[in-house]
């Protein structure tokens, strides 16, 4: 069974830093692409961030500079570093493999808020 475990989201300051971090367990976690996807309230879910399996890495426009995607296959690690974080940042963040958005199967998420 797939368990996908996020967290690291919290409440910081504009201008601020977090690392979220995803644990999985239940897949072939060297195989597969990861991103970070994030869903801020009244909006719908968009990606920010994904990794391939040999370390390729692609980011939205709206983080670009300011958040790095990496992985630790070793530990079935995701990680995104968030840094000059903005007040429209705020939202719930979502680690995923392609497979899983297909099947909509979606962890809990953690949740991040930045203020100004």
């Amino acid at each position: 069974q797939v368990q996908l475990v996020e967290s690291g989201g919290g409440l910081v300051q504009a201008g601020g830093s977090l690392r979220l971090s995803c644990e999985a367990s239940g897949t072939t976690f060297s195989d597969d692409d990861w991103g970070w996807y994030r869903r801020a309230p009244g909006k719908q879910r968009e990606i920010v961030a994904a990794i391939s399996s040999d370390g390729n890495r692609n980011y939205a426009d709206s983080v670009k500079g300011r958040f790095t995607i990496s992985r630790d296959n070793a530990k079935n690690m995701v990680y995104l570093q968030m840094s000059s974080l903005k007040p429209e940042d705020t939202a719930v963040y979502y680690c995923i493999t392609p497979l899983g958005v297909a099947a909509d199967n979606w962890g809990q998420g953690t949740q991040v808020t930045v203020s100004s």
